[in-house]
């Protein structure tokens, strides 16, 4: 197994960490927040629980897979977390259609939307970049 397999491992239990963030004693504050920052809901748990089997069955399968895994999910986390970075409100959650633009600190919005931003851009990056070494 190479690189591109063994990030996309990583990405899968960093995810899996993502949907089980709600269930882990402590790091909720009394509102539900995560680290009493954004909140999370069923929907976000299972996105990030799709997300993270997309990933595992990635690796198993190929590079070649893990390359295209990371293209597709990078690009689709680091532009939900710019547009929540923007309006306060991302769409892989649809909640730019629910909520619309929220008026944010742009502290709590560069808080909030930094994972995505992080983890997408570091996939994107993988995917279009560093995957071009193992192809």
């Amino acid at each position: 197994m190479n690189l591109i397999r063994w990030i996309a491992v990583a990405y899968a239990g960093a995810l899996a960490f993502a949907a089980a963030l709600n269930y882990i004693p402590g790091l909720t504050d009394s509102a539900g927040r995560s680290f009493g920052i954004f909140e999370l809901d069923i929907y976000d748990d299972l996105l990030h629980l799709a997300s993270a089997a997309w990933a595992a069955g990635a690796a198993y399968v190929s590079t070649r897979a893990s390359a295209i895994y990371f293209k597709v999910f990078g690009t689709l986390y680091l532009l939900d977390g710019l547009l929540g970075l923007v309006t306060g409100s991302g769409y892989l959650d649809l909640g730019i259609i629910l909520y619309g633009v929220q008026q944010l600190p742009f502290s709590f919005k560069i808080l909030a939307n930094l994972p995505h931003i992080a983890l997408g851009g570091f996939a994107a990056y993988t995917g279009f970049v560093l995957s071009r070494r193992y192809a």
